[in-house]
């Protein structure tokens, strides 16, 4: 159990940057797929897409990157957790398709986020700054 202990510091640093790049890498996909990504926002009800859309690039990517680089913890990890939550009320909402095949790929990705909302839970409690 020692052994364990002496990894904390390191498992901490390793996966606070995969949730990091995690956010930085689909923040920065919406850039190249924004038209994509804006009219997927626009069917599924998202008000205000057009003024959500890079604001929600900007939170990912900065978010992602101050993660990586412990940077602020606290409140990135709130901010990217608060917004990963109306990100799955808005496009995951798997309850609105009964009958559809893709319900089930939307409930994964429902429960997955709700995973990393998790993780960035953990973040937000173990960060002493």
């Amino acid at each position: 159990m020692e052994f364990l202990k002496k990894l904390d510091g390191f498992g901490f640093v390793i996966g606070r940057s995969i949730l990091g790049i995690y956010f930085a890498g689909f923040g920065s996909a919406k850039i190249f797929f924004f038209i994509e990504t804006l009219s997927l926002m626009r069917m599924k009800g998202v008000p205000f897409s057009s003024i959500l859309l890079p604001v929600t690039i900007l939170v990912q990517v900065l978010g992602g990157i101050f993660l990586i680089l412990g940077r602020n913890l606290r409140f990135n990890a709130f901010l990217l957790c608060a917004l990963t939550i109306i990100i799955n009320i808005y496009i995951h909402n798997f309850w609105t398709l009964s009958g559809d095949p893709a319900q089930g790929h939307e409930f994964q990705n429902f429960v997955k986020n709700l995973a990393i909302c998790g993780g960035l839970l953990v973040l937000m409690s173990k960060d002493k700054s």
